[in-house]
């Protein structure tokens, strides 16, 4: 059986007012971060492979983890057996990209959208090995990175055109998933943040169950609280956003 747990962040391209009346905060551009999936010799991550940067921020981005628990039918008893975790599916990414060049009648659009169709294709360097591998993405918006994923799919929307025939303005959807046996410790950022993960609270979830979901350890629920300053764990309201950074952070 599996159990999805959906989360959608929302947020909008315009600029936020400073709230003490000192002008408007500086607008944080999102972007795609791409690097190579073969880490460097001695560790660390893979050669950095450039950057799609978004032209308008997106209004949403989707998130979706899922838990896969089994029942086995109880002997002695008319209902069925407690459920039992088998394990933990990849997250799941998606979001919309749109690039506009009506300004200026260019190619930067074709540019934009091709870049996006290499994501899912092997690199180069791996069509001769056994095993190749795309290129890994990690979405990036300000200080919040996602976790390191390999597109799986990109469809892009033409919508309008320059009298030459150049496409001028696109909208693309981006789909991508978590690449599996990533340790924590590898940061795909530039900075020396380390990639942390995020959960919205829906109905139903408390941080036990959130801290088993995500490390195998209802018990962790306490390391959680602690590390978003949570004063009352039995009363957080649907929507919280909780930070879920590495194990060897929660400390």
């Amino acid at each position: 059986m599996t159990n999805p747990i959906a989360l959608t962040t929302t947020a909008g391209g315009a600029q936020p007012t400073d709230p003490g009346g000192g002008g408007r905060a500086q607008l944080e551009k999102a972007k795609l971060k791409m690097f190579d999936p073969s880490p460097k010799s001695g560790g660390g991550k893979g050669a950095d492979r450039g950057t799609i940067q978004f032209q308008f921020n997106p209004k949403e981005v989707t998130i979706q983890k899922s838990a896969k628990w089994e029942r086995k039918p109880a002997k002695k008893a008319k209902s069925a057996g407690p459920p039992e975790f088998s394990g933990a599916e990849p997250c799941k990414l998606t979001v919309e990209m749109f690039f506009d060049a009506s300004g200026n009648h260019d190619g930067s659009v074709v540019a934009a959208v091709e870049q996006l169709f290499s994501c899912c294709v092997p690199t180069e360097e791996s069509r001769g090995k056994e095993k190749p591998t795309p290129p890994l993405v990690v979405l990036q918006w300000g200080k919040i990175a996602s976790f390191p994923a390999f597109v799986t799919s990109v469809s892009a929307k033409y919508t309008l055109f320059s009298p030459d025939g150049v496409p001028i303005r696109a909208l693309c959807s981006v789909a991508m998933e978590e690449m599996p046996n990533e340790p924590w410790r590898q940061n795909p950022t530039s900075g020396g943040q380390s990639v942390r993960r995020s959960h919205r609270m829906i109905d139903g979830d408390t941080l036990a169950s959130v801290a088993y979901a995500e490390y195998g350890d209802p018990a962790m629920w306490r390391a959680i609280a602690k590390y978003n300053s949570v004063d009352d764990p039995m009363r957080l309201p649907i929507g919280t956003v909780m930070v879920l950074p590495a194990p060897e952070e929660l400390v």
